[in-house]
């Protein structure tokens, strides 16, 4: 099946705001060191993640941001308004030991406030993409592989550039501050909270029963992280003032499409069954991986096929662990159920219900024995 790589970079692009808006063991058993942390957003997904972690860890954290998404969040925590392009005042002569970067796109961006921070800051943490690498047509690519470039380095067009950008970023970051940068580079962040629905979508659709249009033989790999995972092993590397750069992305072991389904399906102890569609029939139906079935790449995509098999081994030797694949789903349907009517009434990714039952349909119609001519 054909996937391209230049759509799946446009749509984490168009997404990755939304991520944004939206861990090292202690040696010797103690309590981990205390830090002053700032955070450059904060208030969506996994800046809230970070916050309701590190404070009962011991953490003073700063929130820096616009104050526009979610501003009633965390109100005894300390915010700085301003706006990442063209307004840092607040931070300027402030002292912090690590700030953890989540919202940063493009390096002219973070370029600024890591050379405003670089006197006063002791570390500085990127969160990067696995989106950087140029070539993900095969497993096992790690933190030594080339990132993607852009011929045009001062371009900040994102949906067409997303990987790139980041890569520059993380170089922007290093920059300014030599020796004491940070890169985590996650793949598909889930849990509650996702504004994307790219996880969300399994978890609700298992959940409902009957029929579920499933793509692929159920053997391609999947990978994705946690929030909570996530934010559990930044706060890690801030703690243990860990710098490289890691790839952060799940779970340890390879894990197949057909286990994340049947997690799922445990998860809401459902009547679900699955109809294994395979990936030339959905190519046929311009059914699109990723999109339309979220988490999905079939192996046997040219140039993304290695999408699914990331290495972790880095972040796994520096304390990255992960919930078992039910507990995600089972917390990311209780969230969801939360949620305004008119939110669940309509998912971000995937199918809705009459496609998927058009899709069905002409599934088993391909499927079932033809009549013999007399």
């Amino acid at each position: 099946m054909t996937v391209s790589r230049r759509g799946l970079m446009k749509a984490a692009a168009a997404l990755g705001s939304l991520w944004a808006m939206g861990c090292a063991s202690t040696k010797g058993g103690g309590a981990p060191p205390r830090r002053k942390i700032l955070i450059l957003g904060g208030t969506g997904f996994l800046g809230p993640a970070l916050v309701e972690l590190a404070r009962p860890r011991g953490h003073t954290v700063t929130l820096f941001n616009r104050g526009k998404t979610q501003p009633h969040l965390f109100p005894e925590v300390e915010k700085l308004q301003g706006d990442r392009d063209g307004n840092l005042k607040a931070l300027e002569g402030r002292k912090w030991d690590a700030v953890i970067d989540t919202s940063g796109y493009v390096p002219r961006v973070v370029r600024a406030s890591a050379e405003l921070l670089a006197p006063n800051v002791g570390q500085y943490l990127f969160v990067s993409t696995i989106s950087v690498y140029k070539d993900m047509s095969r497993g096992g690519v790690d933190e030594s592989h080339p990132v993607a470039t852009v011929e045009d380095e001062k371009t900040e067009d994102v949906s067409q550039h997303y990987g790139a950008l980041k890569a520059l970023s993380e170089k922007a970051a290093e920059a300014a501050m030599p020796g004491r940068t940070t890169v985590v580079r996650p793949g598909l962040i889930v849990g509650p909270g996702d504004p994307t629905d790219r996880f969300t979508y399994w978890p609700v659709r298992v959940a409902r029963g009957g029929e579920v249009l499933a793509p692929g033989d159920g053997a391609d790999p999947v990978q994705f992280i946690d929030v909570k995972d996530l934010a559990a092993f930044i706060l890690g590397l801030v703690e243990g003032k860990t710098t490289g750069v890691f790839n952060a992305t799940g779970p340890a072991q390879v894990l197949p499409m057909r286990a994340l389904l049947e997690a799922c399906k445990q998860a809401s102890g459902s009547d679900a069954t699955f109809t294994w569609a395979e990936a030339a029939f959905l190519e046929e139906q311009k059914v699109r991986p990723w999109s339309d079935m979220p988490v999905w790449i079939p192996r046997s995509s040219e140039e993304v096929g290695g999408m699914g098999r990331v290495s972790n081994a880095r972040a796994l030797a520096r304390g990255l662990t992960f919930r078992p694949v039910e507990d995600t789903a089972r917390d990311t349907l209780a969230w969801f159920k939360t949620q305004p009517p008119e939110r669940q009434e309509k998912l971000r990714s995937g199918l809705t219900p009459e496609r998927e039952r058009e899709v069905l349909t002409a599934w088993q119609q391909r499927a079932a024995p033809k009549a013999s001519t007399p």
